[in-house]
């Protein structure tokens, strides 16, 4: 289901990584992170799972958490070693259009799984089964996942990838973001 289409080196501020490229059966591009310092067989693996958020990422928007907790990660991986691994699922898996209406609908009082239930969506249509053959690529089956999201682990855990602990991924919070963040807490169940 997923293909490994290519890899370089790629330095970066937080340390040297090798990049690596798969495609999925639908099309979708996820990128890979090794970071130089990684033991891939072995003990447990460093591993964030991270879902594209273009407006958070690389627009450095306040509405979200994400460009804090990659770059944490990012961080953590760069100097521990492990994988992080860049999901093309953007908007908890709605796309970007369609974030961008979720948006407006908060702008109007409604919460991030209100707005999203509003559009006809689910609460969270991200999976993680790409995730999983990546690791199965790098040959992992055991990893320390750099996580707030309960889903993850689960998920991970029924692709037959042991979690053998949760590693939190502590952000601040900013005016901008706090009813998003309470959202996950309350609705979404992350560990925050």
């Amino acid at each position: 289901m997923i293909k490994h289409i290519g890899e370089a080196d790629f330095p970066s501020q937080h340390g040297n990584f090798r990049i690596h490229s798969f495609v999925d059966s639908k099309d979708r591009e996820h990128i890979a992170l090794v970071s130089n310092h990684s033991t891939l067989n072995g003990g447990e693996v460093p591993v964030r799972i991270h879902s594209k958020c273009l407006t958070g990422d690389t627009l450095a928007s306040l509405r979200c958490d994400c460009r804090n907790q990659l770059e944490i990660a990012l961080g953590y991986i760069g100097k521990n070693g492990g994988i992080l691994i860049y999901l093309d699922q953007e908007g908890r898996g709605i796309g970007l259009p369609n974030k961008i209406k979720c948006y407006s609908l908060q702008d109007s009082g409604l919460d991030t799984v209100e707005a999203n239930l509003e559009l006809g969506f689910g609460e969270d249509l991200r999976t993680y089964e790409a995730a999983a053959q990546i690791l199965n690529y790098f040959g992992v089956t055991n990893v320390a996942l750099l996580t707030n999201n309960p889903e993850k682990i689960k998920e991970l855990e029924s692709h037959k990838i042991k979690v053998g602990k949760r590693i939190p991924i502590i952000t601040s919070s900013n005016d901008h973001n706090c009813k998003y963040l309470q959202t996950k807490k309350e609705k979404l169940n992350h560990l925050l």
